[in-house]
């Protein structure tokens, strides 16, 4: 073993124990430090024991520990506990040494963060990270972002550990400048908010209406697994649905239905608010998750405001054909939202994000990881200035392909009484976005009506503004015309 490391972590949660497994696996020499020092002890007698991996029981001694330039990468909880710790490495490190966030920080931090670390004469890289614990150990998705200038430092290593396409390219590359990095990885996290919705809601249709046993589920999910919707989240979908307790009964059931969630998901919604983006869907999966929460009042509605609704006789095998193409094009949807919120924002930030890169780092090792995500890929290649993944030849005929199927699950859910926000609103969006004349032109003279708001007409050029005195007593005075 190497008498100095190559990097420092500090932090011995899960991930970081794991990326710390991960790096020391590829031949790297890590130095660790975790504030509560007995976690370092029982790190470094247990699963780190006889590995290249130096335990450290403080930060200076992780410092000194460092080849130069050094390398520091915090795995602790995002706020405050990364504040703390940059104000403590400062005065430790020398100018050009590195710092790494690598947990889920928002964006916005990460570019505060960067202009501090580099006006001290450092470097500091905001890094996304995807696939939980076990792609943290076997090689996950690397999202990094910041001073441009650091990343031929830290290249190598995060190219070596991360998870690799079948191609053999890793699913790491630069995302950008500023907070990018952990910009994409939270649109990474609220898509997969999306998607764990969207099969939530098959799941729950399946086994409310067509009254499935696990079992059937299983086979179910593991055939979509073979086909156009083969991901990682179906694949676990189908494990789960199978999966027996040591009474040999499922343990799917004995789960409350309360949602926990850590806030990327809501970061991803305030971000396409301030964008003006319609993130339909995922803001759908974030409501589903709060709606999940209110389990006791819930149960009280339930009785209170049972449903007269009958539950229809459906054939399985049509419908189960019909719920794997309205998923499949929600799915897409979902993607098609997120990557509109990453064009809107990169335009505001001044980034220049590669959109098929992007797609390709998510192609191993996330938990959003699927067979589709080449196809994204291919797309942007494809033409790198697409305004929206429906208008991609693939995408387009596929979505066209599933709507009648899609309809007739919505159709039925509504019917039935049976929630599905995240797939009919993903319906919803896809009608929206394709309706040339929306009724918006009712909403603008209402604001012009009772707010002198004023709107533009259809036979004038954008950006020319009007005002009507809708009731003659209102004056020629218009109001200061902004869109938030």
């Amino acid at each position: 073993m190497s008498d100095m490391a190559d990097i420092g972590i500090i932090g011995l949660a899960v991930m970081g124990e794991n990326l710390i497994l991960n790096m020391a696996n590829h031949g790297y020499t890590v130095a660790c430090f975790n504030r509560t020092t007995s976690k370092v002890d029982a790190f470094i007698n247990g699963r780190a024991d006889g590995k290249s991996i130096i335990g450290c029981y403080s930060l200076e001694e992780l410092v000194r520990a460092l080849e130069l330039p050094r390398k520091v990468m915090l795995m602790v909880k995002a706020g405050g506990a990364v504040d703390a710790l940059i104000e403590a490495l400062i005065p430790l490190l020398a100018p050009g040494d590195i710092i790494i966030d690598g947990g889920n920080s928002y964006f916005k931090d990460t570019t505060r963060r960067v202009r501090q670390v580099e006006e001290a004469g450092l470097r500091y890289i905001g890094t996304g990270i995807s696939g939980g614990e076990e792609g943290a150990l076997k090689g996950p998705s690397i999202m990094p972002g910041g001073s441009v200038n650091a990343w031929e430092d830290i290249r190598e290593l995060f190219q070596t550990i991360a998870a690799k396409t079948e191609t053999g390219a890793p699913c790491c590359d630069w995302v950008g400048e500023q907070g990018a990095g952990h910009f994409v990885k939270m649109v990474h996290n609220g898509i997969e908010y999306g998607d764990m919705q969207l099969i939530g809601e098959v799941y729950h249709f399946m086994r409310v209406l067509l009254g499935l046993t696990n079992e059937h589920m299983h086979e179910i999910f593991t055939q979509w697994n073979r086909g156009v919707l083969n991901s990682y989240l179906i694949e676990i979908t189908a494990d789960i649905l199978a999966y027996r307790n040591e009474q040999g009964e499922y343990a799917l059931d004995a789960i409350l239905d309360a949602t926990g969630q850590k806030g990327t998901g809501k970061w991803t919604v305030m971000s396409a608010l301030e964008s003006g983006q319609p993130l339909t869907l995922i803001s759908e999966a974030v409501f589903a998750r709060c709606l999940s929460s209110l389990v006791d009042e819930r149960r009280v509605a339930a009785e209170a405001l049972a449903s007269a609704s009958d539950i229809p006789d459906l054939d399985t095998a049509t419908m189960t054909g019909h719920l794997e193409q309205a998923l499949y094009a929600s799915k897409i949807v979902s993607y098609a939202q997120g990557y509109q919120l990453m064009r809107a924002t990169a335009q505001e930030q001044g980034w220049h994000l590669d959109y098929g890169a992007i797609a390709r780092m998510w192609s191993g090792g996330c938990i959003i990881r699927s067979a589709f995500l080449g196809k994204i890929r291919e797309a942007y290649d494809e033409d790198p200035e697409l305004v929206n993944l429906l208008l991609a030849p693939f995408f387009k005929a596929a979505v066209l392909k599933a709507e009648r199927a899609w309809r007739i699950c919505v159709a039925c859910a509504v019917e039935s009484g049976l929630p599905m926000p995240a797939v009919s609103s993903a319906l919803a969006y896809f009608d929206g976005y394709r309706c040339a004349r929306l009724p918006a032109n009712l909403l603008q003279a209402q604001r012009d009506y009772f707010g002198a708001h004023t709107y533009e007409r259809l036979d004038t050029p954008r950006g020319t503004f009007f005002h009507t005195n809708w009731t003659g007593e209102g004056g020629d005075t218009a109001s200061t015309s902004y869109d938030v």
